[in-house]
Formats: C-alpha cells, structure tokens, sequence
C-alpha cells in the first residue's frame, strides 16, 4: 500500500528509478578506485606543476576569487580577451568565445545558429549537448548513421531546397574513440552548399599540429565553420571554446544564451589555460606516447577477443552488449583496483553496453597489461560458470 506521506510526484520519480534499476541503467556517484582509466586527462595536466604555480601567480597577484557577474555585466576582464586571443590563434581562427562548460558551448552554438527553415545532419553518436542545442533551436534535423558518409551524401542530396545545411560531427567520437574522416566530410559540406561543424572535445591537446585538433589537419580540404574545443579534458581546466569568424563571436556574444545568462568563470582560470595552451603546443612527445599506449591497448584487447569497435585514438571501448554484463566487468574490475565505468544506454545504442578505457600518459604499458589480463580472467571465469557445480 503506498505510503501516505509520500506524495505522488515522489513516488512517480522513485518509480522511474525502480525502472532504471530493473532495467540495470540506474546510475550512481562512486569514489572508484586509483588506477583511474575512465579519465580524460589525457595529458596528465590535472596534477602538472606549471598549471598549480600559473594559478598561485594569478592570485598573488590578487586576482578575483570570482567574476560577479555575467561576462556582459561585470564578469568580463582583459584576462578574457588575452585568452580569447591566444585561443584563436592556437585554433588558427579569426575568433574564439569562451563559455563555462563543453555542454554550455554546444548547446549555446546550436540553438542560437540555427534558425526554423535550416536543416541539419547530425552523426548517429554524436554528444548529447549537440542533440540538445539542436532541438532547442527547432531547425530540421537528418540523423545519418554512425560516419556513414553515403547515407549523409544521400540526405544531402534529398534536401538541396534547405535554406541553410550544416553538419555536425564529433571529431573523435567519446563512447567509439573513432576519428571523423574531416577532409571527407569537407568535401561534402562544400558540394552541397553545407557549412560543418566540428565538435573537438576529445582531439583538442591531442590531435593535430601543436594539439589544435583533427580539423586544424584538415584545412587543405577547407575549413569548419566553427569548432567546439572543450577545455576540461586534455587541457586539464574548465570551461570551453568555439572558434570560427569574427561575426560568429560577435553574433554569440549577443544570441547564446548559455554565454548571456551565465556568471563568467573566475579570472584566475584563465591564467592557467593560457599555461595549458604553452604546454599543449609544445606537447608532440606525449601525444605519440599516449597515441603509443593506445595502439598497445587495442592490440592486446583483439588479441584476446575483445571487441574494440572502431577505435583509433586514446579511448578504447571494450564492447559487451548486455547492460548487466557490462556492469558486471566494471564491478570486477574495481574490486582489483581498475577504475572503469560500464557505459550503457541511452549514452550508446542499446544491445551495445560497453567498458570505456581511456588512456593519459601517467598509464605505464604494464599498467595496460594488468587491466586486460583482469579482463582475460573475468572472462574466462564467464565461460566457465559451471565449473564449481560440476564436481558436486
């Protein structure tokens, strides 16, 4: 019999989340164990000396412990522009605006750009603040499937009497570590009238000439109307950019609502992303260590029967299928000491539950050998189950 004191708005949430938990999708905050490889501090700039002492500087020299305001009230500061400056350049665009978060960035871009009467072709796994910016906005939308460039040439194609066509794509995909073919996707942004956006969360610091992302190598086939480069991952801060013209910034400035409606993030962060700048483009050894390390990964993980999708870059899916068995190995796995995540849906497609390995240059090789040698055992412990019963 429901309990009385419990209202109905109450129990309809505590029954959704009885949904999700029979559904082995209800989620939880957990303290994981210390070999972290769930992390995107693919760098290992989290704990980087020069960041702690850029911020010590900052406050010494008496930098505001917060901005008070929205930027266009009484948060913005010259430190901004410096660093809105530096970005661009780093970017190699006209323009960058900084916004509080990755989220906040996508989805102030998406909603404000597209209007009603625009259409735009969304990859299959792209990130949910694009999805969202995206239906915020009202424009039409084409869901292609997964780099599928055939199926997105045909939409194209279908839809040539759009007013506006813009293609938004993940450079590196965050649950399927693949990389989007830019210069394809160039070419057919160009041959149908489209403009690209490009989304470089998971290839800033990474990926590219001095770490500027995948579409900074792609400029031989044109360039993305604008990019999406999240601070928070490989340039171990907080926050995040969009890079494009001088007339998109300033259009930004004054229709993002995430930018207009925000408090600016304090002053003395940007001292220390204009250090993680300096240290990323300086950084070509530890992206082919880390780009090494990952290689290393997936070669073993084939080796032993893992399925690893598409992955080419830092993060490495181990896919499983079953929600419940991916939990299971995650479960697993930190009873060892692994810190690893089981990724379920909604976040990837159902029936495709999987582990999500993601590497930093602080993993040693042994490290790798140790985690999928766990995973051998769990494995191997799986199709075995009958083992024990067996000599009742």
């Amino acid at each position: 019999m429901p309990d009385p004191e419990v209202n109905a708005l109450t129990r309809r949430l505590e029954g959704e989340l009885a949904a999700l938990e029979a559904n082995s999708q209800l989620r939880h905050l957990e303290i994981l164990p210390d070999v972290n490889f769930s992390s995107n501090d693919y760098l290992g700039l989290s704990t980087d000396s020069r960041l702690r002492q850029a911020l010590s500087e900052a406050l010494a020299a008496g930098s505001p412990v917060g901005s008070t305001g929205s930027r266009l009230l009484s948060g913005h500061a010259a430190v901004w522009e410096e660093l809105e400056s530096q970005l661009a350049e780093f970017s190699g665009a006209e323009a960058a605006l900084y916004f509080n978060s990755g989220y906040a960035a996508n989805v102030g871009l998406f909603s404000a750009l597209l209007r009603p009467d625009d259409v735009v072709f969304s990859d299959g796994a792209n990130h949910a603040s694009i999805i969202d910016g995206i239906r915020l906005s009202g424009a039409g939308k084409v869901i292609f499937p997964h780099l599928d460039l055939d199926q997105l040439e045909e939409a194209l194609r279908q839809n040539h009497a759009a007013r506006q066509k813009f293609i938004a794509v993940e450079s590196v995909f965050s649950m399927d570590g693949d990389r989007a073919p830019l210069p394809e996707l160039l070419d057919l942004a160009d041959r149908y009238g489209a403009e690209l956006i490009v989304d470089e969360a998971h290839a800033t610091g990474v990926f590219g000439p001095q770490g500027r992302g995948l579409a900074a190598s792609a400029n031989g086939h044109g360039r993305a109307f604008a990019a999406v480069h999240t601070c928070g991952k490989a340039l171990a801060g907080i926050g995040a950019f969009v890079s494009g013209s001088r007339a998109l910034k300033q259009f930004l400035i004054n229709r993002a609502r995430p930018f207009i409606f925000s408090t600016a993030l304090p002053p003395y962060l940007a001292a220390q992303m204009k250090a993680a700048i300096n240290i990323v483009e300086i950084g070509d050894a530890e992206r082919r260590q880390l780009l090494n390390l990952s290689a290393r990964l997936r070669s073993r993980l084939q080796t032993e029967g893992f399925d690893t999708a598409r992955s080419d870059s830092q993060i490495v899916p181990v896919i499983l299928g079953a929600n419940e068995r991916a939990l299971h190995f995650a479960a697993q796995l930190q009873k060892q000491g692994f810190s690893v995540r089981a990724i379920r849906p909604p976040t990837v497609p159902v029936d495709s539950a999987r582990l999500r390995l993601s590497l930093t240059v602080r993993h040693s090789p042994e490290m790798l050998d140790q985690l999928v040698d766990a995973l051998v055992q769990i494995l191997e412990r799986e199709r075995t189950p009958v083992a024990a019963s067996a000599k009742r």
